[in-house]
């Protein structure tokens, strides 16, 4: 899956993955929508984001967590 939005620079923001060489992490991104920010919400604080650079943050999020095991505690 390629991801032409996001960007991996070392000298920018630690090189954590950014939208589009900005200054603003992905990881910014969807924790704005998991406290239940819509998109145009997001947009508008973050004006130099587009709606698509939101979902791709999603989708890259997304392919993130398919990459690794993350463990979780299983219910008593």
């Amino acid at each position: 899956m390629a991801f032409n939005r996001i960007t991996v620079i070392p000298d920018l923001m630690g090189g954590v993955p950014t939208i589009r060489g900005l200054r603003i992490p992905v990881a910014t991104v969807v924790s704005m929508v998991a406290d239940g920010m819509t998109v145009d919400e997001i947009c508008t604080d973050l004006p130099d984001l587009t709606p698509e650079d939101v979902a791709e943050a999603l989708r890259y999020a997304a392919e993130a967590l398919r990459e690794r095991s993350i463990p979780l505690r299983h219910p008593a």
